[in-house]
């Protein structure tokens, strides 16, 4: 995960792309560390807890803190990118983050008018002594330490002082824009104004020194499933308490003093190597504000709109479907069309049954509320809602009430499996009987990301795929082990055996002189016999082309072990997210779209679904459209050799710039619109 965020550090880095971009990814680089500590560093930690051993082992302790120095590392290039790159650049085209020293008199006054109206009478400072204890910290909350000097109101010389910064205050205040020095937009950030105006908390004392300072917590939630007799009530049981997990991660500002740094570190419970020192606002995360505020046009990537499928305009997408498969590629395609698969589903008095997955579905919904008002309406609906996506539980857990308020028929999944599948099926009354209708996905069914990560979705009446479709969701409702399914991949069942036979199979086409080819795309590659299946493969002279977004812990290009193998990474725009897994097999040229990364956890520990793309011009789109053009890319590639580092892929000389997505934008969007 750290070798990824180096690689959308770069993007921030490149004077290529747009400054507000820029600072975008830097929040993106943010929220991804935060995510490493509060799951990654702190499930470590955790099992360290559970098998209930004293002191942190040395092996694990070195782990645990050569991440640390290797996050240090990126957290001072951040800064130092923002300071001295960004946050100029930006002051240059008008807007301003404005820090005390940098504000003129007019300014000061309105931070000053500000601070006493809105945030002095919401902030609590809490003076330290037996009777004053050190307070609970939520989980990445904004807080400050204020060393005092002399005595308090009653001659006692309490001299620290924690205040947390209200959760309903904005953290970056825009200025009104006839303050701004400049045409465009100035800001201040709330920790600025907080530490500007401190000494008027404390009156009769002398501030001597104020830090903001932020600690992250374990957030993975734990129930255990298997003596919780609904893991629903469990769930919000344990949302509450996730604000306090112990603590893994201490961020303060470069004013704090050493000691008041390790007097936290105390209260906390941290180790040192898990503290970090930031030159600037302690969650940079917060400065999306500004990106998402108003800008020129230059600074910021070019409006995109996704393109509608002309197929699909305004004829039934049932009678579509009769015809002929649709494949949809988001976000250059609209996700409008799956929205309107369910939604006509959902209205049409043909329809008897609704089945639909709920991974993460955000807490505003239109598939949702269309699922909601055909159980109203008295169809058969049944969602198997996911309560253990993380940091989605409260709302799928609030989907899950209303579903079933309206009537749905709602289960959890599968004890001690995440269902992670992304399927659809509708069963409509036709002439023959009942027709069912499928949608089946590599992404969530979000709108909202459905706009910035990479997906296929699949819409199909192939009753040998949809039959199956039915067959998987029988088996997550009613816990049956699922009939022999021929045309869907089920992890974590035959998933797993299914993609070693492919491997191998090309592999033993490769023995008997033929040409062996495997081209696949994910997230990550961990899972050991998969790797070993594609060295194994190479070594047989297969041509591996990996397209592996985030971890991959394969070596390719080693000699006698993976020569014939190439692994890229692509990080760009859009967040690289669909499944796709291409095997040559003769020309039959099979193609697979699925939800699960080739990951032990994927193939063994979720519910998981790989479907074919049959159609011959569906087939060639995939290829097309979601392989080839990363195989080009020499502006957002990252090649990994076999010493385990990544190397941008630069246009050789004379060689035109390819950006694979600019590429399927300008093909399928209509970018500019």
């Amino acid at each position: 995960m750290l070798e990824f965020n180096r690689r959308v550090l770069a993007q921030a880095e490149d004077p290529a792309t747009p400054t507000l971009e820029r600072l975008r990814f830097l929040c993106i680089v943010s929220s991804n560390l935060d995510e490493f500590f509060e799951v990654r560093v702190a499930s470590l930690l955790a099992q360290h807890q559970m098998e209930g051993a004293g002191p942190v082992p040395p092996e694990l302790a070195a782990t645990i803190e050569r991440a640390a120095t290797e996050c240090r590392a990126l957290i001072e290039r951040q800064y130092a990118l923002l300071n001295q790159d960004i946050l100029p650049a930006l002051a240059g085209e008008g807007i301003q983050l404005l820090n005390r020293s940098a504000r003129n008199p007019a300014q000061r006054a309105w931070v000053k008018q500000f601070f006493d109206k809105e945030v002095r009478p919401l902030l609590t400072p809490v003076g330290l002594d037996p009777a004053h204890p050190f307070p609970r910290v939520i989980n990445k909350s904004l807080n400050f330490i204020v060393e005092l000097s002399g005595k308090d109101a009653f001659g006692r010389g309490t001299g620290i002082a924690i205040m947390k910064a209200p959760r309903v205050l904005p953290r970056v205040i825009r200025l009104p824009d006839e303050l701004s020095s400049t045409p465009g937009a100035s800001y201040c950030l709330l920790s600025s104004v907080i530490q500007a105006h401190i000494a008027e908390l404390f009156t009769g004392r002398e501030v001597l020194s104020c830090s903001q300072f932020r600690v992250t917590r374990n957030s993975d939630l734990w129930v255990d499933e298997e003596e919780v007799k609904n893991l629903r009530q469990a769930l919000q049981g344990e949302l509450h308490g996730r604000q306090y997990g112990f603590a893994v991660r201490l961020e303060v500002g470069r004013t704090c003093l050493p000691h008041l740094a390790d007097f936290l570190l105390e209260q906390f419970g941290i180790d040192r190597s898990r503290l970090f020192v930031a030159d600037g606002p302690v969650n940079m995360v917060r400065l999306l504000e500004i990106v998402n505020g108003p800008a020129k046009p230059a600074l910021k990537y070019p409006p995109f709109v996704p393109g509608f499928p002309a197929k699909l305009g305004s004829r039934d997408i049932f009678s579509l479907l009769d015809k002929q498969d649709v494949l949809l590629h988001h976000p250059f395609q609209s996700f409008q069309p799956v929205i309107d698969f369910i939604h006509s589903a959902a209205l049409d008095p043909n329809v008897a049954a609704i089945k639909q997955t709920v991974y993460r579905a955000g807490m505003n919904s239109e598939l949702m509320e269309s699922l909601i008002g055909a159980a109203l309406r008295g169809k058969e609906v049944t969602v198997i809602v996911e309560l253990m996506a993380r940091f989605d539980e409260e709302a799928n857990i609030n989907w899950a009430e209303r579903l079933e308020q309206a009537g749905a028929q709602v289960v959890y999944g599968v004890v001690g499996l995440k269902t992670h599948a992304k399927m659809a099926l509708v069963m409509r009354r036709e002439a023959g009987g009942l027709r069912k209708y499928a949608h089946l996905g590599t992404g969530n069914y979000n709108p909202a990301t459905a706009r910035h990560y990479t997906d296929f979705g699949l819409l199909t009446a192939d009753a040998a795929i949809t039959d199956e479709v039915n067959e998987v969701f029988l088996h997550l409702t009613s816990m049956t082990r699922p009939r022999q399914l021929s045309s869907l991949w089920l992890a974590p069942f035959s998933l797993h055996k299914e993609l070693l036979r492919a491997i191998r199979n090309e592999a033993a086409i490769a023995r008997d002189g033929g040409r062996g080819h495997i081209i696949a795309k994910m997230n990550s590659l961990t899972d050991e016999t998969v790797i070993r299946a594609l060295y194994a493969a190479s070594g047989d002279g297969v041509k591996i082309d990996l397209i592996v977004r985030g971890a991959c812990a394969l070596r390719p290009g080693v000699p006698g072990l993976s020569e014939n193998i190439r692994v890229r990474s692509i990080v760009g725009r859009f967040l690289e997210h669909s499944r796709v897994y291409y095997f040559r097999n003769n020309l039959a040229h099979d193609v697979y779209l699925g939800s699960a990364d080739w990951m032990n956890r994927n193939l063994f520990r979720r519910v998981e679904v790989a479907f074919p793309v049959r159609a011959p011009a569906l087939k060639r789109r995939v290829i097309r459209e979601g392989l080839q053009p990363y195989l080009k890319d020499n502006v957002n590639a990252w090649d990994l050799g076999a010493d385990g580092q990544y190397r941008r892929r630069k246009p050789r000389a004379k060689q035109a710039r390819y950006s694979a997505q600019l590429v399927l934008a300008q093909l399928l969007g209509n970018p500019g619109a």
